[in-house]
């Protein structure tokens, strides 16, 4: 559905009990809604929680505090912002920026940006900014499966992996070139968002895998000391991916995170 606030649109889509305690599942870059981790979804939603999903826009850092519009239109005062890579670093921000509105932060697959931080492999980063061999929906669906092969682990291959038709039918629901490009080169260019991380006092799970390719297991590391009392929880054979498999150990420590935390909001 859609809803508008302070001028911006936003596709939404919820699930679960919308008097229960709501999260906001925000995702990586160009990821629409519908290339959320349902295996996720399904896991909260059964554990008794309203999940938010919405599709990221295409204005980089500036989308931060924009999201916070989202709870805003549905009239949720406060929730749990679940981010997974670059949607990570908008929950940390929110976290940082407006901790009245949030119960508690699972940052997933995120690195601080702190300067003298390893990041991927010169291959890995070649990789992501690759171009599809032209524009149609077959070459575009061609790239997005060469880059989960890169990001991805051995340890959970594609046994199962996102069918072709499921990819070609988010093209067709929406492609934007630059809505990809753009918030990547944004992640890149947000040196100072480590020294947020210290203003950030809700509960705090960070979650990282071990094999990560993408964004190595010391980001999430250092992410969860920079952060008051922050826990860590490194996901064996995880890599920067959400074949099934992962997507179920994803669930595993964000249930009982969000089940230990008072429903109320914040002072």
């Amino acid at each position: 559905m859609k809803i508008f606030s302070s001028g911006l649109q936003f596709e939404v889509e919820t699930a679960g009990d919308k008097r229960a305690p709501a999260v906001l599942l925000t995702m990586g870059p160009g990821r629409q809604l519908t290339a959320g981790s349902e295996h996720l979804l399904t896991a909260l939603v059964n554990a008794g929680f309203c999940v938010i999903r919405h599709d990221n826009r295409d204005i980089g850092l500036s989308s931060h505090l924009d999201v916070l519009g989202i709870p805003d239109a549905l009239g949720v005062a406060g929730a749990h912002p679940v981010g997974v890579s670059m949607g990570g670093m908008i929950s940390q921000r929110i976290a940082a920026a407006a901790p009245d509105r949030v119960l508690s932060l699972p940052s997933v697959m995120r690195s601080s940006n702190a300067p003298g931080l390893h990041g991927s492999s010169p291959e890995v980063s070649r990789g992501l900014l690759t171009r599809p061999k032209s524009q149609s929906p077959h070459d575009v669906v061609d790239r997005t499966r060469d880059i989960f092969r890169l990001i991805g682990r051995p340890a959970y291959p594609q046994k199962r992996p996102i069918s072709r038709q499921h990819l070609l039918d988010g093209v067709h629901r929406s492609y934007h070139r630059a809505g990809v490009s753009r918030p990547l080169l944004a992640t890149m260019a947000d040196p100072q968002r480590h020294t947020l991380l210290p203003r950030i006092f809700c509960p705090t799970l960070v979650i990282h895998g071990e094999g990560d390719p993408l964004v190595p297991l010391a980001c999430g590391q250092e992410t969860a000391a920079r952060i008051p009392g922050a826990r860590f929880e490194a996901i064996e054979g995880m890599g920067h991916d959400g074949p099934p498999g992962v997507a179920a150990l994803r669930a595993t420590p964000i249930v009982p995170h969000f089940k230990s935390v008072p429903a109320g909001i914040p002072a």
